[in-house]
């Protein structure tokens, strides 16, 4: 039997299946705190400059008065002024971790395995996640953001696969939605928790206390089968397919894969990076597919971290930027699966929508004093709509690249475009500051980049009902490319 029959026999989700993607979707909750602590512990409280006579003039730290009860990385080593700009560049530099561990562990994945590479990543990160709420300078703060962003890129790509890999092919696109749900859902908590525990020092350590939790569950998991399978290890994913029988109630069923010409030699050379490159099908899906990821980080992440810009309840503005998310799932869930919707036409869609809603807050004057912040027609709350959209998006894509690439070198694609994303997130936090040259500058560009994403992702194959390639020789062969064809458009037919 193929890898998707034998799916169908032991379960393809589960009671067991159920528990494992249960604790890997929960990690999001501690990928969501990491990746939004900057907004919280960097918060910029209200301050005026007292004149300070018979004191250096450059001393700020005996003229600043900071009139707000806020206690972050600001308000400790005094980063206003000139020193401001360091906020940015912390937040910045862990989206440039996150890029340097997809680059690193995806490929490494691919080769050795998930499960070694996603435990190294997750023990580091709560490792370094210590070393944030320690640091005793600003530069060991940001190194240490840099180095937690670099375990939580690794770590985040192998277990969003992982939630792919341990289940049937018909349930990615429902694993991979709780999983970008649960992150919202963390967006939320976060702020919930930052609001209760005030001082930087002790939120940052509370913030990354469940990773230590969620470690020792994950060294219960095991390997993926899939990529076991993919590696030539036959008979140890034959091993764990029947564990999961016993363990989903089914019994010793015995479970006996069929053999193809790439998985026949264990010690074979796994397909690597530069396979995306000089493969034809592959090339052109890769570079589409960096550029619609690189568009969803910017404008997804840009809304997000602009919340702690908004005047008013910090706290309340980055719930209000994760629960806005939440409806965005079951939409996805509905269109996804329809045949005249699919992955491709609902990811350009949101991403269209997002790009508008962007756009039309330009159109809403400041000036307008009888519309309050929350209300329908207010910039936040067209912002909010866009980040609704944008989540959508960045939903659908996930699930779309797993299915766009083969198993042995869908951890590399990923990793690929998860390192382009983190391009999107790095600029990201300065993107609000554009405000400085023009209010509607940073929409702007979140407009541009979200309707040309969705431009260019049409361009793309629908994979909605087609079975997933294991290989890259399955990936080329005339068979699989007929079922293709039909929703590929004829002059782009390398997609």
């Amino acid at each position: 039997m193929d890898l998707e029959e034998a799916y169908q026999v032991v379960g393809e989700f589960g009671r067991h299946q159920k528990r494992m993607i249960t604790i890997l979707v929960l990690l999001q909750i501690y990928m969501a705190c990491q990746s939004m602590l900057i907004i919280l512990v960097g918060a910029v409280p209200e301050y005026h400059i007292e004149p300070v006579t018979g004191r250096p003039h450059d001393d700020i730290t005996q003229s600043v008065k900071f009139t707000e009860d806020v206690n972050s990385i600001v308000t400790e080593w005094y980063l206003i002024k000139h020193q401001a700009y360091k906020v940015n560049l912390a937040g910045s530099l862990f989206f440039a971790g996150v890029l340097i561990g997809n680059v690193l562990f995806g490929p490494l994945s691919d080769k050795i395995g998930r499960k070694p590479v996603f435990l190294t990543g997750l023990f580091f990160e709560v490792l370094f996640g210590y070393g944030t709420a320690l640091a005793p300078s600003y530069e060991i703060f940001a190194v240490s953001r840099l180095l937690v962003g670099m375990m939580n890129g690794g770590m985040a790509l192998v277990c969003f696969v992982l939630t792919q890999e341990y289940v049937g092919k018909s349930y990615w696109a429902m694993t991979g939605t709780l999983t970008n749900m649960t992150f919202a859902v963390g967006i939320t908590l976060f702020a919930a928790l930052g609001y209760y525990v005030r001082p930087w020092r002790n939120l940052a350590t509370a913030a990354n206390c469940p990773g230590l939790l969620l470690f020792l569950l994950c060294v219960t998991l095991p390997e993926s089968p899939r990529w076991l399978y993919s590696r030539g290890h036959t008979e140890k994913a034959e091993d764990i397919l029947q564990d999961f029988a016993v363990r989903n109630g089914k019994g010793r069923i015995p479970v006996k894969l069929r053999r193809t010409v790439s998985t026949c030699s264990p010690d074979a050379s796994s397909p690597g990076v530069f396979q995306l490159i000089t493969h034809p099908i592959l090339r052109w899906r890769t570079v589409v597919l960096m550029y619609v990821w690189y568009a969803c980080s910017l404008v997804y992440y840009g809304l997000t971290l602009s919340a702690g810009e908004d005047k008013g309840n910090r706290y309340l503005s980055v719930a209000m930027y994760g629960l806005v998310e939440l409806p965005a799932y079951p939409l996805c869930m509905y269109f996804i699966n329809k045949q005249w919707a699919g992955r491709r036409k609902s990811m350009s869609n949101f991403l269209a929508f997002a790009g508008i809603s962007c756009l039309l807050t330009m159109f809403v004057p400041e000036s307008v004093k009888f519309f309050t912040k929350w209300s329908l027609l207010s910039a936040t709350s067209l912002a909010l709509v866009g980040k609704l959209m944008v989540s959508a998006a960045f939903n659908i894509v996930y699930v779309y690249t797993s299915e766009l690439y083969p198993t042995v070198i869908r951890n590399a694609g990923l990793g690929v475009c998860s390192m382009s994303c983190r391009v999107g997130g790095i600029l990201a936090p300065f993107v609000p500051s554009m405000k400085s040259l023009h209010t509607s500058m940073p929409f702007m560009v979140f407009c541009l980049s979200g309707i040309s994403a969705a431009c260019l992702g049409l361009l793309l194959p629908e994979t909605l009902n087609k079975p997933a390639a294991e290989t890259l020789d399955e990936l080329s062969s005339p068979t699989y490319q007929r079922i293709l064809k039909p929703q590929v458009n004829m002059s782009m037919t390398e997609l």
